[in-house]
């Protein structure tokens, strides 16, 4: 073997050895990491599943009328996994609705017990009330339904309920929490990039507003703006943009004096460009854990003001009003009912926390 091959065989392996780690980008290690860490990965798992339920929606829950309020009051308080058969007569073509409110129920559903059909007539036997007979041109037919979480003391189906009360849930925090990232963000990173008296200024707003209780804050806003679907978004971004504006005042105080920035201010570049251009990505690690636990906070907030019925109004489904509807309950054997939702709030509010933990660890250079 001549000296010359030898030379190349030992640069190709030096080049094999070399191109993992020129190619591997912080990114891509900071997600193997976060792929290590199997409990944040099962609540992205969480989370995903959630999301993907509130957007499907009424196309994958069994009651598909708008808000999921068909009751039938002949089956209040059935037990999980209960199944009831309807008699379904005078169909309707077009009943109307939507993707994203749902869509009337297209027939007259009666809860039977029993029946038996003749030539020209049907013979029922309702779950409540007198026997009737209708006449076959009526179009009737049969059908069996399975209430898989039971029904609640109005007839209507649990797990549907749930279902689409994961859309408020989802929709709140994620609006709050834009409304707080805006907001925080800008306020934060002016207060330290300018310091001086726009620094007190700011300061002084953050810290008359974090020493108001977040609860009964969110209530006055509340009670400002009105009781409905919209405010509860603006009442709960409103208030936990204080986290985010400490965070990023903190963050930007101790990059503001680096290189990089220094020389953006030398080439006359505008305040607000360095910052959103040159400051705020290299915090994006720090704003994303605190977003990601402000989103938890904000699914708490709505559900507590939906349970005090300031939140969502009824008949909209909310996981905080179904746990103030069937609260009663959980005294006699019909616990599952408050149980339920406030289980899907424990298990959504966890998934979140256990994600902003994963995500830092993730980011964090230090380890």
């Amino acid at each position: 073997m001549t000296l010359h091959s030898l030379f190349c065989r030992r640069h190709r392996r030096f080049v094999k050895q070399q191109a993992p780690a020129q190619s591997t980008s912080l990114s891509h290690m900071a997600w193997r990491r976060f792929c290590r860490n199997r409990l944040s990965v099962a609540s992205l798992v969480v989370i995903g599943l959630f999301l993907l339920t509130a957007i499907l929606g009424y196309l994958i829950t069994p009651d598909h009328t708008p808000h999921c309020n068909q009751q039938y009051l002949e089956l209040a308080t059935l037990r999980p996994g209960s199944k009831a058969t309807f008699l379904c007569i005078d169909p309707v073509d077009n009943p109307g609705g939507s993707f994203l409110t749902g869509h009337p129920l297209p027939y007259t559903a009666i809860p039977i017990d029993s029946c038996h059909m003749t030539a020209d007539s049907i013979h029922a036997y309702p779950v409540a009330g007198e026997p009737f007979t209708i006449g076959r041109s009526r179009l009737a037919r049969l059908h069996t339904r399975t209430f898989w979480l039971g029904t609640d003391a109005y007839g209507r189906d649990v797990l549907s309920m749930i279902m689409i009360g994961s859309r408020v849930s989802l929709s709140v925090g994620f609006i709050a929490v834009l409304i707080a990232l805006l907001i925080g963000i800008t306020l934060g990173a002016l207060a330290a990039y300018h310091g001086g008296w726009v620094d007190n200024l700011i300061t002084w707003l953050i810290n008359v507003v974090w020493s108001i209780p977040t609860v009964l804050l969110v209530i006055a806003i509340t009670f400002a703006l009105g009781k409905g679907f919209w405010q509860v978004f603006v009442a709960v971004g409103l208030t936990m943009w204080v986290d985010i504006a400490r965070v990023v005042r903190g963050q930007v105080y101790s990059i503001k004096e680096k290189e990089y920035v220094e020389a953006a201010r030398a080439l006359g570049l505008g305040t607000f460009r360095t910052i959103f251009c040159h400051i705020l990505p290299n915090i994006t690690g720090a704003v994303i854990v605190v977003a990601a636990s402000n989103f938890a906070s904000a699914i708490l907030l709505e559900a507590g003001l939906s349970f005090l019925g300031i939140g969502v109004q009824p008949p909209m489904p909310s996981w905080g009003t179904l746990v103030k509807e069937n609260y009663p309950y959980i005294l006699l054997d019909s616990a599952y009912l408050p149980l339920l939702p406030g289980a899907a709030i424990m298990l959504l509010v966890l998934a979140f926390m256990l994600l902003g933990n994963g995500i830092r660890d993730a980011l964090d250079i230090k380890s």
